[in-house]
């Protein structure tokens, strides 16, 4: 244990000790990084620009083509800054794209994780100051970025299950949650198939017939190689007969 000493001139001391101390300190960090060779701790900033490393996560860009407006990226956002917007593209015509309000965007790239076909990146752009805050607004156009390799951000999920074993295989694995259907509640209103941004759904013949409009029943048929599990469908349903099965 540390005693206190009542002596006057040693509290003197102490007293010129926090005083000479940092100015000790100041003065050998300045002769360090005077001698050649030595790099400085500083930079001179805005004219010099840090070194970012290649895990970066700057402001998300998009790349239009390859997106299918499944609206994942706005459902994981933590922030809510991502919402969609009808934009005119050259080849599609009317369609729907990720807006970006970068002053609320926290660079977290979750909407590049879940992208399912990488058309949301994370791009090494951090310097984003405006004066208006209507100039923070990225519609689709402005949020656009040259691609690189290294900007879109996958992770392999597994099963431990299938990760133990000689014949293991990295990758052969995926972890997605599947649409379940209760029949009973369908109307074969077919709003799910006209939703599905990759065609996973299709309306097939029970070969029932309705007997109070004489039409066959059509129940939908998923097909979980193509469903990205965007959800699309359940919010879309007037019934509430689809739901989500977590994978397992």
């Amino acid at each position: 244990m540390v005693e206190s000493s009542n002596n006057p001139r040693d509290k003197k001391l102490r007293a010129t000790g926090y005083m000479l101390k940092p100015l000790w300190v100041t003065l050998r960090t300045m002769v360090r990084v005077s001698l050649p060779g030595h790099r400085p701790r500083t930079i001179m900033y805005p004219w010099e620009k840090s070194i970012i490393p290649d895990c970066f996560r700057g402001r998300p860009g998009i790349i239009l083509d390859k997106c299918i407006a499944c609206q994942k990226c706005v459902k994981v956002c933590p922030t809510t800054c991502i919402k969609m917007v009808q934009i005119e593209h050259e080849t599609l015509g009317k369609v729907k794209r990720p807006e970006v309000n970068v002053g609320r965007c926290m660079m977290c790239g979750n909407c590049a994780e879940v992208c399912p076909t990488n058309a949301m990146i994370v791009t090494p752009e951090f310097e984003l100051a405006s004066y208006t805050r209507d100039d923070l607004i990225y519609d689709p156009i402005k949020l656009q970025h040259p691609w690189k390799a290294g900007y879109e951000i996958n992770y392999e999920e597994q099963l431990p299950s299938n990760m133990k074993g000689p014949a293991a295989k990295k990758g052969s694995m995926e972890l997605k949650d599947t649409v379940c259907l209760e029949a009973k509640k369908c109307i074969s209103c077919s709003r799910c198939e006209k939703t599905c941004p990759t065609g996973a759904v299709k309306m097939t013949d029970t070969g029932e017939v309705n007997e109070k409009t004489k039409k066959p029943i059509k129940r939908p048929v998923f097909d979980d190689t193509k469903c990205v599990s965007c959800e699309m469908c359940v919010d879309v349903c007037p019934k509430d007969c689809l739901t989500m099965k977590e994978a397992q």
